[in-house]
């Protein structure tokens, strides 16, 4: 896969050079390019803003020094369509499906955009060479798309063959099938006076898969009740389906819905 980011800090894409996503890069598993967006302005002030029109607080990102950087990117791979991510507030949310639908992708551009933005007019000419989707990490804002970025490109990286050591790592993990990951502990078994669950030193699979599954669904009830209510529960067997009665939802049309609603 080859990534393209864009910004006027390319120094803040440092971390990409570490860990997993650092390795991936080595190995040439990730083809990642970081381009300073300064770099394509012509004036010696090396302009990338301007006032918005209309009036209003802050500054918007002029559309032309875009337009050069991304031509330049699309340029340098004719024979494909990339896929424009735009870090923004007003985008569709990243989450972990996306970060699948995102990792199928040969090409990802990442537009990291300050200030109040990139003219909106850059997004609908980017459109004639790109997939354009604006994308938000969630319902915050930062002070530019960077961070966004660092975050979307390791959840994306890391579904790539072969840069996570252990492919089942990913199953298992929170999100994977729409419920967050069940505690984990290691050794030693006791630790100032806390003991690990019984059940995980059995050695009994099918007992640690059932205790593991019922504490999936307790701690995302808890934390995350609106992933409970997108679950499709029609597959859900007998005792997942009581754990949930027992968490306080029944199952109506496939739906687990709080019992007082039922």
């Amino acid at each position: 896969m080859r990534l393209d980011v864009v910004s006027i800090f390319p120094e803040y894409l440092a971390p990409l050079e570490l860990s997993l996503i650092g390795k991936a890069r080595t190995d040439g598993l990730l083809d990642l390019h970081v381009h300073g967006l300064r770099d394509y302005t012509s004036d010696r002030h090396r302009t990338v803003d301007d006032t918005p029109y209309g009036g209003g607080a802050g500054m918007v990102m002029k559309a032309e020094p875009w337009a050069l950087a991304l031509g330049d990117i699309a340029a340098q791979v004719p024979a494909r369509r990339p896929t424009l991510i735009v870090p923004s507030p007003a985008g569709e949310v990243f989450n972990q499906k996306l970060a699948y639908e995102l990792a199928e992708e040969e090409h990802l551009v990442f537009a990291c955009g300050r200030y109040e933005g990139i003219d909106e007019r850059v997004l609908e000419w980017a459109a004639e060479q790109f997939t354009v989707r604006p994308v938000s990490l969630g319902d915050y804002v930062l002070n530019g798309g960077e961070v966004a970025v660092l975050a979307m490109v390791e959840a994306i990286g890391r579904l790539i063959p072969g840069v996570v050591g252990n492919p089942e790592s990913l199953i298992e993990e929170s999100h994977s099938d729409g419920l967050l990951e069940y505690p984990v502990y290691t050794k030693p078994s006791t630790w100032r006076g806390r003991d690990i669950p019984e059940v995980l030193l059995s050695g009994n699979h099918g007992k640690i898969a059932k205790f593991r599954r019922e504490h999936q669904l307790r701690r995302t009830a808890a934390r995350r009740p609106d992933l409970i209510a997108a679950l499709d529960v029609s597959h859900f067997s007998k005792t997942e389906r009581n754990v949930l009665w027992e968490l306080g939802y029944a199952v109506v049309d496939g739906k687990a819905v709080p019992r007082d609603a039922d």
